[in-house]
């Protein structure tokens, strides 16, 4: 007999099985209506990690139990929703059934929140040896690399080997790769000579490499022009229009043939789709995302739904899916919760309409950019603005309120109190 998951068993009301606890899936988790419906949450973390601040974890500006939160205590109250650590292996849909590497379950609705991962277009070697940010252990492992770096610099006295790890290469102009342009920047100015003063900061390089025309493709034209502004001004050399070609014996190489010797490659260029087995390969489209209709049902499908960054609806207003970013998975958990509701009771369910309430992207300290409807703004208003955005997205109390102690901590001392090497013992 196959081996079943640990759960209650089943009751009168609708199971709805959530694979992936990012913004969409612990939302939809959250909203679902307790009096029909049993949740099972599975996710291969036993926390919810909010990734658009990984990179201040990397750049140990913020702790990494700051920007996590543990499932089960965020779903202490409701006792609809069971999670379980675990990894889904194959969905079989004729049986309503998932396999995954503690059981298996059955479902009656199943909604996939897998999210994103990073794209290396292929390229194995790249995947090896640099350094992605997509998880809580990259960051850290982020961290301990660059850290280790400063320490190795200060005690070196060969000029080849210093230039290595003096020099930090960082690949994809999105807003994770801007944001961490300008972070470093700020570190170099302001944190960095207090530590190590044996170490001269003026050859300390930090590299930003776009394939794109201009930086923050999906944000404004005035997005783009005002971040490259300040990122230069502060430093960062920026690589337009060309792409990374490899990254060998602490070499990249570009498609321009240009060449850095760097230790510190950190690639943010693109995402891909989290894929699972059991999906016919017609389910999937651009960017290894699942193809769902007007009501987040992956097509072909009659009970299998797919939301946040893995799901992509093609309309009219976005002929490529909707952006990939935390407001539209939470709009489509929230829409979804509400289907099925309808579903249940045997209405028609609606169809999600996307609101654009805006995006926001930092580039260090005082300077941020801003694209809200109509209106294109950057400086200090926007940088307070993606503050408080930030802060209100945050799940638990506890947390935004150490985000805001480390955060006014930095603004007014121009200092991270972050900056240590633990690391896991081999």
């Amino acid at each position: 007999m196959e081996k079943m998951i640990n759960i209650p068993e089943r009751s009168n009301k609708k199971r709805v099985v959530i694979i992936g606890a990012g913004f969409g899936g612990l939302k939809l988790a959250a909203y679902l209506n307790p009096h029909l419906f049993d949740v099972i949450l599975l996710d291969k973390n036993n926390y919810h990690q909010f990734q658009p601040l990984l990179y201040q974890v990397a750049i140990a500006g913020l702790k990494p139990s700051s920007i996590s939160y543990p499932l089960r205590k965020n779903f202490q109250k409701k006792r609809n929703v069971h999670f379980k650590m675990c990894e889904a292996a194959n969905i079989l849909p004729e049986s309503n059934m998932i396999e995954t590497n503690i059981g298996s379950v059955e479902y009656d609705y199943l909604v996939i929140a897998t999210g994103c991962d990073t794209n290396f277009f292929g390229n194995q070697a790249l995947k090896d040896t640099t350094i992605p940010l997509k998880s809580v252990s990259e960051a850290l492992y982020a961290r301990n690399r660059i850290l280790q770096n400063f320490e190795d610099a200060a005690s070196i006295n060969n000029p080849v080997e210093l230039e290595k790890l003096l020099h930090f290469v960082i690949v994809g102009g999105g807003a994770t790769g801007v944001e961490l342009a300008g972070a470093l920047a700020d570190m170099r100015n302001f944190v960095l000579p207090k530590d190590y003063p044996e170490i001269d900061f003026s050859k300390m390089q930090i590299h930003l490499i776009d394939a794109s025309q201009r930086l923050l493709q999906s944000m404004s034209e005035h997005a783009s022009k005002k971040s490259s502004k300040t990122l230069t001004k502060r430093g960062v050399i920026i690589h337009q229009n060309i792409s990374v070609s490899s990254y060998e014996n602490e070499v990249i190489t570009t498609s321009n043939g240009m060449q850095i010797h760097s230790r510190n490659v950190l690639w943010v260029a693109g995402i891909t789709g989290n894929k699972i087995n059991g999906f016919v390969t017609e389910s999937y489209t651009r960017g290894n995302r699942l193809a769902v209709d007007e009501y987040c049902r992956i097509k072909g499908y009659k009970n299998i739904f797919a939301i946040g960054d893995i799901a992509c609806m093609e309309t009219q207003t976005y002929p490529k899916g909707h952006p990939q970013v935390a407001q539209g998975a939470i709009q489509m958990a929230n829409h979804l919760s509400d289907n099925l509701k309808l579903d249940v009771a045997g209405k028609n369910m609606r169809p999600f309409v996307y609101k654009d309430k805006g995006v926001l992207a930092t580039i260090g300290r005082n300077a941020a950019v801003a694209d809200i409807g109509s209106l294109k703004f950057d400086g200090r208003i926007a940088w307070w603005l993606w503050i408080w955005v930030h802060i209100f997205t945050i799940v638990g109390v506890k947390n935004k309120l150490l985000v805001v102690l480390d955060w006014a901590w930095s603004y007014v001392t121009y200092d991270v109190s972050l900056r240590l090497l633990i690391r896991p013992k081999t």
